[in-house]
Formats: C-alpha cells, structure tokens, sequence
C-alpha cells in the first residue's frame, strides 16, 4: 500500500468552500478522505468516522422530515429517511461535490467500479459528515446536511419505496411471479460504466433501464414498470 498524502493547500480550500465549513484540526479532513487501502501514520482510515457519521446523518434527516412533514404516518417518514440515507443518495452527493478527486487511495480510485466504487463514494460522505460534527459540532454537521439535503428532501418521489421491492410485491400480488433481472449489455470506461439491464415479469410486457451501476439500472428498469402500469406515477426517470 501507498502511503496517503495530505490535502494540498488549494485542494483543501476548494473542499472547504464546496462544505461551507474551515476545519480547525487539519487532520481530520485528511482523515475523512483515506480510504482503507492507504496507508497512514496517524489516525487511519475513514471508517470509524463513517460508522459515526452515518448516525449523525440519520439524527439530523429524521428531524428535517419530522418538521418538514407534520401530517406524514410513521411509515411515510421512515420511506423517505429510508431514501435519504441510502448509499445511493449519499453517492449523488458526493458526486455533486466532486467528492473522488480528493479520496485518498492506494490504488487510482477511478478503477473502482460499479457498486464499490458507490460504496467507497457514499462512505466518504459519511465520514465527512462526522469529521464535521468532531470538529464543529452537531449545528455545524447539520449545516451541511441541510445544504446538500433539505431539497433532495422534498423531491416528488421521496416518499417513493424502493422500486425494486415495490415490483417485486406488485408481481406477487397480481401474477404469483418473481421479477427476472438481465444485464443487457456493459459499456463505457472504468470509471463511468453504463448498464443496460432488462426486467421480465411473466404476464405483462418487459422495460429496460441504464444507468452507471448494476443496481442502479435495474432500479431504473424497475421504475419504468410501476409507472406504466399506474402503480406509481410517472416520473422523469432519465439518466
């Protein structure tokens, strides 16, 4: 393993706009972006903080729903906190803030691909969000969490299920089948791929999805079924 190399001055500024925060210890940042496969001489890497991280997380999303949403049941807010923490919405954020050109890894982080490469992207996001509440405390993580939340919060589908389960529990109740998913076809480089997968459920016609993960096309492929059929009203689904 290679030994990870502290933020440049420029990069760790152009990191600390786009949070909105100036850490006061140094490290932590660093810290918060080394992934396991570099080599450190301190603290390590980011995984503690993301396991901290990812409670912070869900404390301040659940009191933006719980306020958001006054006349929402129970199961509606867990729907949408359910959504809002998930690897997926995590990894747009880190997208948003361009997040991977500033991980520290011992090995090109552009050759991690599909699901890990999400995983590793929706991880540092976490671990950022404790760095922040270890240095700043909770109104400081919570900060941040609003400017990269509070609207994703309030989306038209984010009250929507997980697609994937949704179909699958339609498929049961209506036909007695198991949704089938097919990976189509694998294009693009490394470091943005492109799925295209197809879903077969026996009795109705199949749709296809694409997108920059596995899971994530099929999701897509799933959608397109339950907004077909009514289940679920039509969104813009289109990558």
């Amino acid at each position: 393993m290679t030994k990870a190399q502290a933020l440049s001055q420029a990069e760790r500024t152009k990191l600390e706009t786009a949070i909105g925060y100036e850490f006061v210890e140094k490290d932590r940042l660093d810290w918060a972006l080394t992934h396991a496969s570099a080599r450190t001489h301190k603290a390590g890497n980011y995984e503690r903080l993301e396991f901290l991280g990812d409670r912070v997380l869900g404390l301040c999303i659940a009191e933006l729903l719980f306020k958001t949403f006054g006349a929402a049941t129970e199961g509606e807010l867990s729907v949408r906190l359910n959504q809002l923490v998930s690897a997926d919405t995590c990894a747009e954020v880190a997208d948003e803030m361009q997040l991977h050109l500033y991980i520290r890894t011992g090995a090109d982080v552009k050759k991690l691909t599909g699901k890990r490469m999400l995983n590793v992207r929706a991880d540092v996001v976490e671990s950022l969000i404790a760095a922040l509440y270890l240095d700043g405390g909770l109104e400081v993580a919570r900060k941040f969490i609003l400017s990269y939340w509070e609207r994703r919060a309030v989306r038209p589908d984010g009250a929507r299920r997980d697609a994937k389960t949704e179909l699958q529990e339609w498929a049961h109740a209506k036909f007695g089948v198991t949704p089938v998913y097919r990976v189509d076809d694998r294009s693009g480089p490394d470091h943005d791929p492109r799925f295209t997968v197809t879903v077969e459920v026996a009795g109705t016609a199949p749709e296809t999805g694409i997108d920059r993960s596995k899971r994530a096309a099929e999701q897509v492929a799933a959608t397109r079924i339950l907004e077909r059929e009514g289940v679920w009203q039509s969104q813009s689904i289109e990558k």
